[in-house]
């Protein structure tokens, strides 16, 4: 347990045969309950994970025979017959965490990437009623950024602001990382069921979060907490991933806009965005016709439609970002400005 709250941890694994045992041999004394998801690995994940756990579990029983936590086992293996993708891996654990009753579930991918002493700063806001999700962060402060490869900084940067307009935490940042920790209530309260399951489960479950008002907390953790090599391997391929998670987020803004209920005057904000995009847009199509067709007076209007639906926007931007001020946080590991 961490400060009197059971702690659960999933680790999704895909073809992590080389280093999720090393994952299983790191693991905090404190977490209660670790659930180990193999997503239909095509290489000896399984065995591995199967090996490392009975590894375990015979170096816990040479201790003093007492319980482990607040359970009799502590490992949970588990393999998907299907691959789902790293979303369903988690959701698979959060369905068992859930069942558990665990306080607080955190994720560590299988890659081992992810300090486990890290760990106790993730689980602190939790733990402290501060937030329902927590999530490392390598974006807080820009002296952090040069551990990241540069093609996957620009890809994180621009998913990072997608990604705040979709969610409307403003203040959000790497929302790609993966480092997390959930609590009970939020659990509770999400359908995990109409989550998404691939690799933009992270952006998708803002949005979820935000919907119903949860507060987020980002906590400081620069990348050399993740990357130990300068040629980062990765199972996400950004040229793909980036545009699909560009249209889910863009859906999922349209959906946040729709919802009822959450934080903040919802119809204002749906009718300021709708005339600034549809501003914009006629005011472009207009420009544009006269510059391929001109046509005398037929764009003499569309500057002071830019202007105003590009104010319209802004506006948009300024609600949103006010009626949701109070969901988000950022913890620093030293004293910041």
């Amino acid at each position: 347990m961490y400060r009197d709250h059971t702690v659960g941890v999933v680790v999704p694994a895909y073809n992590e045969e080389a280093l999720v045992g090393r994952v299983v041999e790191t693991m905090p004394e404190f977490v209660d309950r670790v659930y180990l998801v193999d997503d239909a690995s095509t290489d000896d994940t399984w065995a591995e994970i199967n090996d490392a756990v009975a590894t375990a579990r015979e170096a816990e029983a040479l201790d003093d025979g007492s319980i482990h936590g607040a359970f009799d086992e502590r490992w949970v293996p588990i393999q998907h017959d299907d691959n789902r993708g790293v979303g369903g891996a988690i959701l698979t654990g959060y369905r068992r965490a859930l069942a558990d009753d665990i306080d607080a579930t955190a994720v560590m991918a299988g890659d081992a990437q992810m300090d486990p002493d890290v760990l106790p700063r993730l689980l602190a806001p939790v733990v402290e009623g501060e937030a329902e999700y927590v999530k490392a962060s390598r974006l807080l402060r820009r002296e952090d950024w040069t551990g990241m490869p540069p093609f996957r900084l620009f890809g994180n940067l621009l998913l990072t602001g997608l990604t705040r307009i979709s969610s409307g935490y403003w203040r959000m940042t790497d929302p790609q990382n993966g480092y997390t920790v959930i609590s009970q209530h939020a659990l509770t309260e999400l359908d995990l069921d109409a989550l998404y399951e691939d690799y933009g489960f992270a952006n998708d479950l803002l949005v979820r979060l935000n919907a119903h008002g949860m507060p987020i907390a980002d906590v400081e953790t620069p990348s050399e907490f993740f990357y130990e090599d300068e040629e980062w391997d990765s199972h996400i391929d950004l040229k793909t991933f980036v545009p699909k998670t560009s249209v889910l987020l863009l859906r999922n803004f349209c959906w946040r806009l729709r919802r009822d209920g959450g934080p903040g005057p919802v119809r204002s904000l749906l009718a300021l965005y709708a005339v600034g995009v549809v501003g914009v847009v006629v005011a472009l199509v207009l420009l544009l016709s006269s510059v391929v067709a001109p046509a005398g007076d037929s764009a003499d209007g569309s500057p002071t439609l830019l202007v105003a639906g590009g104010l319209s926007l802004l506006l948009g931007f300024a609600l949103d970002l006010g009626s949701n001020a109070g969901l988000h946080t950022r913890v620093y590991s030293e004293p910041h400005d």
